[in-house]
């Protein structure tokens, strides 16, 4: 495949503007950490909510999306479709309480919510877990993908990719800190949108394939096309569509969709000008996230089964690709080779773009667990402002080669979204209930995290795991597993909970005091500080939570309606989709009069 002048020159220009962003914004950001993780804590909800889509718009995920629609047809996102429940959640229950604890890390919540020498071990461990370890293994998903598509679209081998995607990403990241992964977030996703529907409109009308209708007559397409499983298939209905909306959107910690919020999706809460717009932000990537954005993957995902319709096909093609890289996530690069002069350039800038964009917020996001939580906790108490800032950019290099080193021995991308959801199996449940139940405590979180990340290893590296779950489904992941993993840790950390003694009554008193979670789960410490003549509730403060789970289900029925209708459009079912449609207005119109009600209790 040749790249034309124009398509070089697409990439130069893309990257010429990223640069400069970052160079243009660095001398602001390097002045504190205040700007270099939050951008001083002034974004806007719009800004916000565009950076956390071009951010979760990654090299990675629309070959994990091929993947699964390949393996298990267009039902198969279900496994991450359930966690809109999650992220609506977030929106309206949690959004205003992470703004509210007007913390610099998420991590920093665990010695405001929790006390002594257990609550700043946690805090230590948990930015090398999930700042170093987690992180470096997100990324390295992300920088696989690119390996994939340098190998298929330009030829390049695994090194001069990384070295290549990587230099840049690392170089705007260090220098511009947050402010320039946020205004680079605002162009890539442009770029990254445009390319994706850019592609899939061509693609989808290339001779070989012949447009939707015949993709949708195609023999080895027609069983993968539903958007809602088989019905019929109890095994199918169970393993794509009941039990990821049941069990896995509350029990599993993954990052980008954390029960109760976190990881970067908190840091851009935390950045928001304030809790309307911590809300307002979260509230629009969910949109953009799961009603709009899969289909131009999707329809490209389809196509490519009548174009390579086997792994072999895509070997045969593509015959220079290593075996170990070989799967069904190479069908999308694949089906971009087919792309004219032109429209190559704007997608391969679409995949640069996607690409930087996640790896600058994994950097940021990671660097900053590094430096609040574990450099200044534990190495330097009293560093300056301008040495923080400067770990921060040296942990920046360090993580993006460590992610680097680990993505040239991986094979796809299903690998490390399995290993990602089993190890947090178990754990999701302490963090929506932390913040509104009194008897949660350190000890909860620690042996939560250690018996699902021991679990979860001793069952894929011995011979217990195949001894419990003999039985091979066909479908991924591997439910009987993940079940067990959630079930057993749970069973753990409760059990260590009540084990153990409960906060201190200052630690408690002090969380709500400044929180106001509100609700039964507190009844307890209220009543005890009044009690003793202490005053921790606020008379003005309302809960809000019921409120804000009737605005999470009707925003549910909003935004699957939208993803359905759009579907249904895009297949020609005019009725199906005109009903969907109009089911979506009105739940949309519901959703903005309670959220009307809640925001008069928040101001």
């Amino acid at each position: 495949m040749e790249l034309s002048t124009l398509d070089y020159s697409f990439i130069i220009v893309f990257f010429s503007i990223v640069l400069s962003i970052g160079i243009l914004v660095s001398k602001k950001s390097g002045k504190n950490t205040s700007e270099f993780f939050l951008s001083g804590r002034t974004m806007p909800w719009w800004l916000l909510g565009l950076s956390m889509v071009a951010t979760t718009f990654s090299t990675d995920t629309p070959n994990l999306v091929t993947d699964i629609v390949r393996t298990n047809g267009v039902s198969g996102n279900w496994v991450w479709w359930a966690f809109l429940i999650t992220g609506l959640l977030t929106v309206f229950v949690y959004a205003k309480l992470w703004r509210k604890s007007n913390v610099n890390t998420d991590l920093e919540f665990y010695e405001i919510r929790y006390g002594g020498a257990p609550a700043r071990f946690l805090r230590k461990f948990r930015a090398v877990y999930l700042g170093v370890i987690f992180n470096v293994i997100t990324m390295s998903a992300v920088t696989l993908a690119a390996i994939k598509i340098g190998g298929i679209m330009l030829g390049l081998e695994p090194w001069q990719t990384v070295i290549s995607a990587g230099l840049i990403t690392v170089t705007f990241s260090a220098l511009g800190g947050f402010k320039g992964v946020v205004y680079t977030d605002f162009l890539l996703f442009f770029v990254a949108m445009g390319g994706a529907i850019g592609a899939a409109y061509y693609l989808v009308n290339l001779p070989e394939v012949g447009g939707i209708e015949a993709i949708m007559a195609n023999e080895n397409v027609r069983d993968k096309l539903n958007i809602l499983p088989d019905f019929s298939n109890k095994q199918a209905l169970i393993t794509l569509f009941i039990i990821p909306l049941a069990v896995q959107w509350w029990s599993s910690w993954y990052p980008g969709a954390e029960p109760g919020g976190g990881g970067y999706i908190a840091q851009r809460m935390l950045a928001a000008k304030n809790e309307n717009h911590a809300i307002g932000a979260t509230f629009f990537f969910n949109i953009m996230h799961y009603a709009l954005r899969p289909w131009p993957w999707i329809l490209v995902a389809l196509a490519s089964l009548v174009v390579y319709p086997d792994i072999a096909s895509i070997h045969e093609a593509f015959p220079n690709m290593t075996e170990d890289k070989l799967g069904h996530d190479l069908a999308y690069s694949a089906m971009l080779t087919k792309l004219p002069s032109g429209l190559l350039g704007l997608v391969l800038a679409s995949l640069v773009a996607a690409y930087m964009s996640t790896i600058s917020t994994q950097l940021n996001w990671g660097s900053s667990y590094i430096v609040y939580d574990f450099y200044k906790q534990q190495i330097n108490p009293d560093a300056s402002e301008k040495r923080l800032v400067a770990v921060g950019r040296l942990s920046t290099v360090v993580l993006m080669v460590f992610s680097a080193l680990l993505a040239l021995l991986l094979q796809n991308a299903l690998q490390l979204f399995e290993v990602l959801l089993v190890f947090g199996a178990g754990t999701g449940l302490i963090f929506i209930l932390r913040w509104f139940w009194w008897r949660i405590n350190a000890w909860s979180e620690i042996t939560a995290m250690f018996a699902s990340g021991i679990i979860s290893i001793v069952l894929k590296l011995t011979a217990v795991g195949p001894f419990l779950f003999a039985a091979d489904t066909g479908v991924f992941p591997d439910w009987s597993e993940y079940i067990f993993v959630v079930l057993v840790t749970t069973f753990i950390w409760l059990a260590a909970t009540f084990m153990t003694q409960p906060e201190s009554k200052l630690v408690l008193r002090e969380f709500y005091k400044k929180i106001q979670p509100g609700g039964p789960g507190w009844k307890k410490v209220i009543n005890d500080a009044n009690s003793d003549g202490v005053v921790i509730a606020d008379p003005k403060e309302k809960w809000s939570v019921p409120q804000g789970i009737s605005a999470m289900l009707l925003g549910c029925v909003l935004i699957y309606t939208c993803m359905f209708a759009t579907g249904y459009w895009i297949y020609g079912e005019i009725k199906l989709a005109s009903i969907l449609t109009v089911i979506a207005i009105v739940s949309g119109i519901l959703l903005a009069r309670i959220w009307n009600r809640m925001k008069e209790n928040i101001l």
